[in-house]
């Protein structure tokens, strides 16, 4: 069992981030594009070594649902229906801690593999 643990989890009113304040005191606004593109599901995870999927055009994704998992985790829902996401509060912890390299670490492997953080196509 971790000893961190969220006092707050809260969505912003775009819905394009979500306010993680954690029991010591420290606090981070996580992007929701960040936490889509890097949910710890299998279908982005895969199932074992090398298997991690790059999700490109998620620049606009929005949390839809945020429903607890036990006393451990929160399941995030994106309204781009992606729903399968257990985000531990340790890795919510991780993703806020490292957010700026994790960035550039995704954005690097856009750019290598050709893809974008838009969607394609024509915008709304």
């Amino acid at each position: 069992m971790s000893d961190i643990w969220p006092t707050e989890l809260r969505v912003s009113k775009d819905r394009h981030r979500l306010l993680v304040t954690f029991n010591d005191g420290a606090s981070f606004e996580l992007s929701a594009e960040l936490m889509r593109v890097l949910s710890p599901s299998a279908e982005v995870q895969g199932h074992g070594p090398g298997q991690k999927v790059t999700v490109p055009g998620k620049r606009d994704v929005g949390i839809m649902t945020m429903t607890p998992t036990g006393n451990y985790a929160v399941r995030v829902g994106f309204d781009d229906l992606h729903d399968t996401g257990i985000f531990t509060w340790t890795y919510l912890r991780e993703l806020g801690e490292n957010t700026p390299s994790l960035m550039a670490a995704y954005e690097a492997e856009l750019a290598e593999k050709g893809l974008s953080r838009d969607r394609p196509g024509p915008r709304r």
